[in-house]
Formats: C-alpha cells, structure tokens, sequence
C-alpha cells in the first residue's frame, strides 16, 4: 500500500516520541509531508534534522521523566523509542499513557512479547540477545496495550527507502521471524502514520511488512 498520494487525513496534531533517533526522524518526515502538525520531542532538539516547517515544533524532554513531555489531551503520540539500556521503555510507556493523549501508537520488536509464538523458533534466539532488555520491551508493551493503543511489532530495521509494496496485518497472520529479512524504518514510519490516520489495530499488536 503507498501513501505516495494526497493524505487521507490532513491537519492532525501529533506528538513524536525520540525524535532525534532514526525511526523518530522518520516519524517526523513522514507526519510533516502528510501535512500534520508535529511536536517533536528529543533530549537534544538540535539533533532533530528535519527542514524547518511552520508545524514542526521541537520541544527538549525526556522519556523517563513525564513532567517534561510536551504531550495534550488532544494528540497523538507516536513513539520511535529505542535504548540499550533496560528499564527506559517501560518508563516511557508510562510516562506516555499518564499524559492521557487521544491515542498511542508504540514501537516494539516483533519476536517478543505476544509475537514470540507467531515469530517461531527464532524468538527464542532473539530473547537471549536482549537479556534484560526483553522485560523492559514487554512491560512497556502491556502498559501501551492496555491502555488501547496499537504497539507495532518491527523486524529488523535499516535505513533503506519506504517499500512500495509495504502492508500492515495483524499480529496472527505474521510470518516467521527471519535475521535476515530487514524492513526500513520509513516503511515502519509509514505504517505507523497510516494507523494514526486510520485506526485499524486499537489495543492490539500490529505486524508492518515490505511486502
């Protein structure tokens, strides 16, 4: 499915989560060439190198730290969260969910959490490369989907183009994890830009593929 066309939703306001990381900056282009309105959170905003636009507002916050999240009532997050460091995307979940937004859409890793069964023999490889991080990833996921938002499970990611052939299903028609198989994160930027347009996974696991 591409999005090459006229949005089909225009004038959203939405709040990006780690802006200034590879999959946040994707977020961030992507809602600004569907014509929304973005506030772009980062530790750092200066690293947030997107061109200036009239609706891009970049804000300095931290993920564990809810006082400094720039997030209403009325937005929606989207969440390129992502760390080596176990315990950060757990707080951010909460974080997130205790702004009370409109809605939550939240990157996770397919192979983990509810997908490890979908994702067959490969997520048991895949949990002992997280080590502690695994816990971290799931707990962050049960609190986004408990609070009715839509957790997209990713493989693994790269920098390429969005796929033209990208579709998102659910989380029982995935296919086995493959180390191999790679998705870019425009494409993942893309999906998740879809769902906030068009929810289609509310309290649920989402599976974005290439093709």
């Amino acid at each position: 499915m591409s999005t090459a066309g006229v949005p089909s939703v225009v004038g959203m306001n939405l709040t990006v989560l780690a802006a200034s990381g590879r999959t946040g900056l994707a977020l961030t282009r992507e809602a600004l060439r569907r014509g929304h309105t973005v506030t772009a959170i980062a530790r750092d905003p200066g690293r947030i190198t997107v061109p200036p636009s009239a609706r891009l507002h970049t804000v300095a916050g931290d993920a564990e730290d809810a006082a400094t999240l720039a997030i209403t009532a009325g937005t929606t997050v989207l969440s390129g969260l992502g760390t080596d460091r176990a315990g950060v995307l757990a707080a951010g979940a909460k974080a997130v969910v205790a702004a009370r937004p409109r809605r939550i859409i939240w990157l996770g890793a397919y192979g983990t959490g509810e997908s490890a069964e979908v994702a067959g023999e490969a997520a048991a490889a895949l949990s002992k490369l997280l080590g502690d991080r695994l816990a971290d990833k799931i707990e962050a996921d049960t609190t986004i989907l408990t609070a009715g938002g839509t957790v997209f499970h990713a493989g693994l990611l790269t920098d390429g183009p969005e796929s033209p052939r990208r579709r998102t299903v659910a989380l029982a028609a995935g296919p086995p994890l493959d180390f191999e198989a790679v998705i870019s994160r425009a494409t993942v930027a893309a999906a998740m830009l879809d769902e906030a347009e068009t929810p289609r996974f509310p309290g649920t696991i989402a599976l974005p593929l290439p093709t």
